[in-house]
């Protein structure tokens, strides 16, 4: 494939869009400065510029767009917006999220809930394998303590997306440590291991930031709670840990929900609750747009080439004649590689696929081990991921709490305490061990 860097220019214009136009606003003192102009509207002269840049017929550069669109990556995420954004909005009509988090605080001193948050969600998101599943069951959560506390909104979401990132890392049935570890031909467990090293003290210093942040948080309301208007999160949670599907777990609790509030609310009709679940759908409508448009986008680059530059330009910092191998250049290189892609195409499960192969040549090359450069895959595409203002993860969380996206990166302390621990491993040679054979695919 020709690589381009004239492929990433619609990137690099929606960007300056998205985050200039909000930076510009909040300068001049404008309310929610960045939804003056929203992402999917900014990202529409980028997609132009995209389908501009392309070369051939017109509808030929169309159908690469429309197939980015309706990738089934991009479908999946829809489908779980809909659906979280439905439980999460009959569950509150209902007095669901009050009930659990007045359930969640008759238990959790005051002090603890910060740290606690954070540890339900990363034990939740290692257990579902699944990110986004987790955020859209513990978000409105996180939303309901600062209802009833006086915690601050955006740390309880950061904690929430951090946890989230955390899980989605590190769990074995997770699809980006199926990607790295299949590309990289190593074991799960093995990758688990080198991978927990690194992921733990980031964790650590992030439950002692929270439980600092956290130590003069009181109770402004009272926590009287019914125990049958919690039992839809409690369901949701138990099934989401003992593996089933998040669309099956996300669709029994609106079910759930919905039969609570039927049964147990004199005013409570099936009208409403129709009118519930719609409201669900409304206000996921914003990143669903933007999602697909992504997605599109997404596919135009790699089509003309802007990902195959990324590529090139990282192989060829470590293929230079007659060097001797660097396993340190090369462990640079595979995250960043994984790190750029991952800006491109807003998905860290693609990026890995994407780069799967380069990462395992570089590996080979610069005398990496298999495990690690499949923990570097992995642990770069979701810190990355996990702090894109345009990441799906990201937007969930902002749509499920009204939060401008930009303000939860800024608190998603484990997220970042991640990718700085990681690249301390690399520039320190923490954890570069002696390659062992690779497995046979």
């Amino acid at each position: 494939m020709r690589a381009n860097p004239l492929a990433l220019l619609p990137l690099l214009l929606f960007l300056a869009l998205f985050i200039g136009s909000g930076v510009y606003y909040q300068s001049v003192n404008v309310d929610y400065a960045f939804y003056q102009i929203s992402a999917p509207v900014a990202i529409l002269p980028a997609v132009v510029l995209a389908l501009l840049l392309g070369s051939g017929a017109l509808h030929a550069r169309l159908d690469t767009f429309i197939k980015g669109v309706g990738d089934s990556n991009i479908i999946t995420m829809c489908l779980i917006y809909l659906l979280a954004g439905a439980f999460a909005s009959v569950a509150k009509a209902v007095g669901g999220v009050d009930a659990t988090v007045n359930f969640g605080l008759s238990f959790i001193p005051a002090q603890f809930v910060l740290p606690g948050l954070f540890v339900i969600t990363a034990f939740i998101a290692t257990a579902m394998g699944t990110s986004m599943g987790t955020i859209a069951a513990m978000a409105p959560i996180a939303v309901g303590l600062t209802e009833v506390s006086d915690l601050s909104l955006p740390l309880c979401i950061g904690a929430v997306v951090g946890g989230a990132m955390f899980g989605d890392n590190l769990s074995i049935i997770s699809d980006t440590t199926i990607a790295a570890t299949r590309s990289q031909g190593c074991n799960m467990r093995d990758k688990f291991r080198m991978n927990f090293k690194i992921a733990l003290p980031a964790a650590l210093i992030t439950l002692v930031w929270l439980y600092l942040q956290g130590t003069d948080a009181e109770i402004t309301q009272d926590t009287d709670y019914q125990l049958l208007k919690v039992l839809p999160y409690l369901v949701v949670l138990t099934m989401a840990l003992t593996g089933f599907n998040v669309f099956l777990v996300l669709f029994s609790g609106i079910l759930l929900a919905g039969a609570i509030g039927l049964s147990g609310l004199e005013s409570y009709s099936i009208a409403q609750y129709s009118k519930d679940i719609y409201a669900g759908y409304t206000g996921m409508q914003e990143i669903m747009i933007l999602s697909m448009l992504i997605g599109g986008l997404g596919a135009l680059m790699k089509a003309q080439g802007g990902l195959e530059f990324l590529a090139r330009q990282i192989e060829r910092l470590t293929s230079k004649a007659n060097s001797a191998a660097n396993p340190r250049a090369g462990e640079a290189a595979i995250s960043a590689a994984v790190a750029l892609t991952n800006v491109c195409t807003a998905n860290n499960t693609v990026s890995i696929i994407i780069c799967g192969g380069l990462a395992r040549d570089i590996a080979e090359r610069q005398h990496v081990d298999p495990r690690r450069s499949a923990c570097l895959l992995d642990i770069f595409s979701c810190m990355v991921q996990g702090l894109l203002p345009y990441g799906a993860q990201v937007l969930l969380a902002g749509s499920i709490a009204g939060l401008s996206p930009l303000v939860i990166i800024g608190n998603i302390q484990y997220t970042w305490l991640l990718g700085v621990i990681a690249l301390g491993t690399i520039i320190f040679g923490k954890y570069a061990a002696k390659p062992r054979p690779q497995l046979a695919e």
